[in-house]
């Protein structure tokens, strides 16, 4: 039997400012992050209810806040790049998923989003590789 435990976040408004707009264009209103954490079942099946046996993503989510609004960012990707090099930083977290969009793209309607998925492997090499440019 294969097991698998998540932290999941879903449709957390960002206060951001993400792209340029001439005046035939649609700005976003919303930009919303999605993020799933891989993380060890040892953190989800606990046997004693305490904070120190699970992950504490509270301190991510403020630094995902402090980076969203950060200044300009030209597209989503670099937005992204950020979030998943503040995931890393976390040696809790063993895959990242990433979907960031916005809304709307034309008249009103539509998402537009970009993903990004991070598997155990790729998530330490990420890992290793800000290690190593610092």
């Amino acid at each position: 039997m294969t097991a698998q435990a998540f932290v999941e976040l879903s449709d957390l408004a960002l206060k951001t400012r993400i792209g340029t707009y001439g005046p035939r264009d649609t700005p976003p209103d919303i930009h919303l992050l999605d993020l799933t954490l891989g993380i060890g079942c040892h953190q989800v099946l606990i046997a004693k209810d305490a904070m120190a046996n699970v992950f504490d993503y509270d301190p991510l989510v403020a630094e995902i806040d402090r980076l969203a609004e950060d200044g300009h960012y030209e597209t989503q990707e670099r937005l992204m790049t950020r979030i998943a090099e503040a995931c890393v930083a976390y040696p809790d977290i063993l895959s990242i998923d990433i979907r960031l969009r916005k809304a709307p793209v034309r008249r009103s309607s539509g998402v537009l989003g970009v993903r990004l998925s991070l598997n155990e492997l790729a998530t330490q090499a990420l890992r290793h590789s800000l290690q190593n440019s610092n």
